[in-house]
């Protein structure tokens, strides 16, 4: 049986090109030359791989956004014939976001850092396949009129957003009634809490499911990810917190699910693997054949699930109370998370500290919430929420020995 291409090749622009999301857009778009050709591509510091990447795919436009690294990224492809456009730091990545004829732009970039050139490349009239859920819940008061004004399509690309997106197919109007999101459980659903005091970095970053980045893999371990994918639902479908609820379902073969008005649900399932997501935001409407495994429900076996603990995963609760409060809130919430999962990984925070500290800065920042931010506003209190976290934890009186001996 033949497969022929359901539409013209469609020029992307990719950010974030040696993280995880990055890589496994790149197997796509090297999988099918007939649908996709590469025209920009950025990322943070790796020049070594990158540099690999633009050799690779030849891309039209490149930048590093670590500025320090751009004399290396040159040497790396200085015998490449032609040249491409090679760019640094965060308005070099920014100017990749907006460049030339490419119709969607992948957003695999961590962090709140993914918000200025995502703004670029709507400003630029480029589609959004949406990998980087910092955005939405930092910038969502700003990223959705922008989206609106510009007329452009803003499509999820994380599994569980993407799940809720293919359910709501055909879903008429006012037909939906529930968002269920199912989480992993993540490195730690299956300790008692009294154990978590004892969690070590390299406990954390042992997803039972996934291959993630060390940032959102942590995420995963303190549900974190899940609360925040609750903001992302919010802002994407336009579900008010009260219909969006979580469900942990160990196996991570059922991405996420809806609940219709009339009390039908449907779900979406698959192997985990974040390439399937990723390509349905780059091929929607259409379908596109694959020759991946096919999930077999046999070999998945029993498919289980169970309510989340909140005593284990306090920050689920942090984020509907951030949601729920609306404006700037997210974005410290977000921004404090981040600052607080990165002192964890340097060993300098304890894993339970990380609630803590978060609650700590969302509770300093009620007075001062903003309903309706401007985008200076967001940038403002992402800076602020961060070095809140920082003086904050020196303030901590447990010490802090997180090595495995």
């Amino acid at each position: 049986m033949t497969h022929t291409p359901v539409s013209p090749v469609k020029a992307i622009t990719l950010l974030g090109s040696t993280g995880s999301i990055g890589t496994q857009t790149l197997d796509i778009v090297q999988s099918h030359p007939d649908q996709f050709r590469l025209v920009g591509i950025a990322a943070r510091r790796n020049v070594e791989l990158l540099a690999q990447q633009v050799r690779q795919f030849r891309p039209e436009i490149v930048a590093i956004c670590d500025q320090s690294r751009l004399a290396d990224l040159k040497a790396a492809i200085a015998d490449l014939d032609p040249q491409p456009q090679i760019l640094a730091g965060e308005a070099g990545v920014a100017e990749v976001a907006r460049y030339g004829d490419a119709e969607a732009v992948v957003t695999g970039i961590v962090g709140c850092a993914g918000l200025l050139p995502t703004l670029a490349a709507i400003e630029a009239g480029k589609d959004i396949a949406l990998a980087n859920k910092e955005t939405l819940i930092a910038g969502g008061p700003v990223v959705l009129p922008l989206v609106e004004k510009h007329g452009v399509k803003l499509l999820p690309a994380d599994s569980e957003h993407s799940a809720i997106f293919q359910c709501l197919q055909g879903v008429p109007s006012g037909g939906l009634r529930r968002i269920l999101l199912t989480a992993s459980g993540g490195a730690f659903r299956d300790w008692p809490v009294e154990k978590l005091p004892q969690v070590t970095v390299a406990d954390a970053l042992k997803h039972p499911n996934w291959s993630m980045g060390q940032k959102i893999t942590v995420d995963s371990a303190t549900l974190m990810n899940k609360g925040l994918e609750v903001i992302e639902a919010h802002y994407l479908f336009g579900v008010d917190y009260d219909h969006i609820d979580i469900v942990i379902h160990p196996q991570s073969i059922i991405h996420s699910l809806i609940e219709l008005q009339d009390t039908s649900m449907l779900a979406q399932l698959g192997w985990p693997d974040m390439r399937l997501p990723l390509l349905y935001a780059l091929s929607w409407p259409d379908r596109i054949y694959t020759d991946w495994e096919p999930l077999d429900l046999v070999k998945a076996g029993n498919l289980t699930f169970r309510e989340p603990d909140h005593a284990k995963y306090p920050c689920m609760e942090l984020a509907y109370a951030a949601g729920r409060c609306g404006g700037t809130m997210t974005a410290v919430l977000n921004a404090a998370n981040e600052q607080a999962v990165s002192l964890f990984l340097e060993e300098k925070v304890r894993f339970l500290d990380i609630p803590k500290l978060i609650e700590q800065v969302c509770d300093r920042h009620r007075a001062d919430c903003v309903v309706t931010p401007t985008l200076a506003d967001i940038l403002q209190v992402d800076a602020w929420a961060r070095q809140a976290v920082q003086a904050a934890s020196q303030t901590l009186k447990t010490p802090v020995v997180l090595s495995t001996p």
